[in-house]
């Protein structure tokens, strides 16, 4: 329940109670003390879905420190970081029935201005982190953000979070994989917790405060707001809709505690609280009239894969010609209310950039001459794509823009109605960047495929790192960042190519 921060009659004496308290003012109503088995705040802070207006404040306090049933949190967010000048605060209450998480809602904030917030819990308070809110509608402002996806804990370590946030963007925009739900494996440089694959709320969180204690993953959620979709690893690897990849019957059981733990441990309104296996994921965020972010969900309501192996669900590789199933034009992995709602959004002319934010790779990929595709991604529904691609035309849309995650491969493309359309019928940019952390195929592998796929600009399977884009009146930069090791905490980065795209003009340019 947010409250007003003391007027400036009442601030003089409200700051003598705070400091004979020892705490600051914000913090007052969580000023007692009481005895934590461990820190309270060891998953750190988050915040997320920034508005002209708001943000949303996360933590979690943590299972070690050992909470009652329900325990009070405080949180107060300031326009300086040494909380001089506090504009917000709240008491938010924090029960065992959500993972005591806090999604704490400022309201009534400045547009387009950085803030600094902070949580309190029986005497004990948690890291300071940075947010912003995004510019007021009808303000054109340049836009700085990263794209990441697929940080498998026990693929790698998290250094390319740690440059990100030393890059200090103005927002983190997330692409899916946050966890990976499957069983611990030997000889890895970590070890994921627990002895199987995820399937309950229980081990779902488990899971979550497993990959949240990572103080580098902890520093770039601290360092700016984050906007969300999710992919297939926060359930099940390759589920599609309402099957899972092993039929299992329980699989919406399974579904629907992997949605509320996914839910608990993000920067996300406290009325998207998940009440069953269902969650609305996908959204608008409105940069000004500089960008619109249209955030996508392409595993809730998707058909299921074409041609799956025998006694199973989920993706495959196979030959377009054996496949026919592949082909059906009416075949979906949007879904139709939300089709329809990206093709509303996408007509609207009041900005210059529309960024399609969604999970995984857009353009077409074949490994041979004949046509051989990956069924998961959009490959394996061309009909949905080309219906994208179509819309795209018919609704004269501005500056279309894809950003996509999931193939842990950096890719940058053309996306065209026919791979085979010269230059000037590209419809739309991908910039499809490389995973956080999970391993990738052999290099060898895609660089031979390359040559089947010219719409494809550059294609590298062997880097792990994220996409660092800026957005101006006139172009669209984007960097592919490239850490050193993966496997080493201490990796250096680099940019291994750079493109942009010109205002008016689709299609990525090297730089």
């Amino acid at each position: 329940m947010p409250v007003a921060p003391p007027t400036d009659l009442h601030r003089r004496g409200f700051l003598a109670l705070a400091l004979a308290a020892g705490v600051a003012p914000g913090l007052v109503a969580c000023a007692h003390r009481r005895s934590w088995r461990s820190d309270p705040f060891a998953l750190g802070v988050a915040s997320g879905c920034p508005r002209p207006g708001s943000v949303v404040l996360w933590t979690r306090i943590a299972p070690a420190a050992e909470p009652a049933a329900r325990e009070s949190v405080s949180w107060e967010i300031a326009a300086d970081e040494g909380f001089r000048s506090v504009v917000r605060a709240g008491v938010e209450s924090a029960g065992a029935d959500s993972a005591h998480s806090v999604h704490a809602e400022a309201t009534g904030l400045e547009p387009s201005r950085w803030y600094w917030y902070r949580f309190a819990a029986g005497g004990a308070r948690s890291v300071v982190g940075r947010t912003r809110t995004a510019p007021a509608a009808g303000r054109e402002e340049a836009l700085s953000f990263a794209i990441a996806s697929c940080q498998r804990y026990d693929d790698g370590h998290y250094a390319a979070w740690r440059h990100m946030a030393d890059e200090a963007p103005d927002l983190v925009v997330f692409l899916g994989d946050y966890i990976y739900e499957s069983a611990p494996r030997r000889n890895r440089v970590r070890t994921h917790s627990g002895t199987g694959a995820a399937k309950t709320l229980a081990d779902y969180r488990a899971r979550y405060e497993q990959y949240k204690a990572d103080a580098n993953l902890q520093r770039i959620h601290a360092a700016a707001p984050w906007i969300f979709t999710w992919d297939d690893h926060e359930v099940q690897n390759d589920y599609a809709g309402d099957r899972g990849q092993d039929l299992s019957p329980a699989f919406l059981q399974r579904r629907a505690a992997a949605y509320r733990a996914w839910w608990e441990h993000m920067p996300l309104p406290a009325s998207m609280r998940p009440a069953d296996a269902d969650l609305r994921v996908y959204d608008r965020y409105d940069w000004g009239r500089l960008a619109r972010f249209h955030v996508l969900d392409d595993r809730q309501y998707r058909d299921y894969h074409a041609c799956p192996p025998p006694g199973r669900a989920g993706s495959t590789t196979v030959d377009a010609a054996d496949c026919p199933e592949l082909l059906v034009a009416g075949r979906t992995i949007l879904g139709r209310d939300q089709e329809r709602w990206l093709a509303d959004g996408l007509a609207r002319r009041d900005v210059r950039w529309n960024l399609i934010a969604q999970q995984t790779l857009m353009a077409p990929f074949t490994w041979t001459r004949e046509g051989r595709y990956w069924t998961d991604g959009w490959a394996g529904y061309p009909g949905a794509r080309d219906r994208l691609l179509d819309t795209i035309v018919e609704r004269a849309a501005v500056n279309p823009v894809v950003l996509s995650g999931d193939v842990h491969c950096n890719y940058v493309c053309d996306l065209k109605r026919g791979v085979d359309d010269p230059p000037d019928r590209v419809i739309a940019t991908e910039f499809c960047g490389t995973s956080i952390s999970s391993g990738g195929l052999p290099q060898e592998r895609v660089a031979a495929a390359l040559p089947l796929n010219p719409h494809i600009r550059y294609g590298r399977a062997d880097e792990r790192g994220y996409v660092a884009l800026r957005v101006g009146a006139s172009r669209v930069d984007a960097r592919l960042r490239v850490v050193s090791d993966v496997l080493d905490p201490d990796a250096t980065i680099r940019t291994a190519a750079a493109f942009s795209v010109e205002d008016g003009k689709p299609g990525a340019q090297r730089i």
